[in-house]
């Protein structure tokens, strides 16, 4: 349970963490929380010769709001977005899938940075900001460049960032009287989601769906946006028959994981309920 050796780079600005990462290429890694990091390095699963701890950069740890949009640094971590009473005002959907995270230890040293490009595939967060249609900002040796939430997660561990590119923010748009709710049905050994869904859900003055997003996580090998049940419910009058029936699209084209966990069959009639609950639970909030 020893890691590797490593040498440790400690940079002073993000500009400095590019080029030590432009430098050092593979060989190097991030490190920010060090919860998903640290356990592969002791287990020699992942044995970088170059450890770049973005520790110090607190100009990444934040949390503001910036006319419609709240921003977030990579390096906020999970308890701060838990106790934000802006996010719990303005994006309760953070603070709602925050607190599901883990437990004390691992929410005080996780970041949302550190969670989003880890890119784990039964990871909460990812569900909440596709749900949030969120852009994220990455920097890197040529500038900086955003992307939408929906193109950043590529596959399992992978997303679109380039190997020399670091992510610094992420940037939600308020929705005003949006409605919010995470459930997730997890492992009780680890407490990763074995389906997790995030929703956020706006109604007209008929209530009728005006608006409705879904983000989904443990149920393949990424998170994904649920298109099909959002179809099936936009416009129309969010009822019980129709949510259930909605709900079945959930994993409709969608290659379902099978795992220690559950079996494909299990994951997806799981997926089903928990997509059926936490719409109704974001209906009541």
């Amino acid at each position: 349970m020893i890691p590797a050796p490593f040498e440790y780079l400690s940079p002073r600005s993000v500009t400095e963490a590019v080029d030590f990462l432009s430098r050092h290429g593979e060989e190097a890694r991030l490190i920010a929380g060090g919860q998903s990091l640290v356990p592969l390095m002791k287990l020699r699963l992942a044995r970088p010769k170059y450890l770049i701890d973005l520790g110090r950069l607190s100009e990444l740890n934040f949390i503001r709001e910036e006319g419609d949009k709240i921003v977030l640094g990579a390096l906020t971590t999970h308890a701060q977005i838990e106790n934000s009473e802006l996010l719990k005002k303005r994006s309760p959907l953070l603070p709602q899938t925050a607190v599901t995270i883990g437990d004390v230890q691992v929410r005080n040293q996780g970041t949302i940075g550190g969670s989003l490009t880890h890119a784990d595939p039964a990871a909460d967060m990812p569900a909440a900001i596709l749900a949030l249609r969120a852009e994220l900002k990455a920097v890197g040796p040529k500038g900086e460049r955003w992307m939408k939430a929906e193109e950043f997660f590529v596959a399992i561990f992978t997303t679109a960032l380039s190997p020399d590119e670091i992510l610094t923010e992420v940037r939600i748009p308020v929705l005003e009287r949006a409605r919010t709710a995470y459930l997730k049905a997890a492992s009780k050994a680890s407490a990763f989601a074995v389906a997790g869904i995030a929703v956020c859900l706006q109604l007209d003055q008929d209530r009728n769906c005006k608006e409705i997003a879904i983000g989904v996580t443990g149920v393949t090998d990424r998170a994904y946006r649920a298109q099909g049940v959002e179809k099936a419910l936009n416009g129309k009058k969010p009822e019980t028959r129709l949510i259930e029936q909605a709900a079945v699209e959930v994993t409709r084209g969608i290659d379902v994981t099978e795992d220690v966990n559950a079996s494909k069959e299990y994951r997806s009639h799981i997926a089903r309920i928990t997509t059926t609950r936490a719409i109704h639970a974001a209906m009541k909030s």
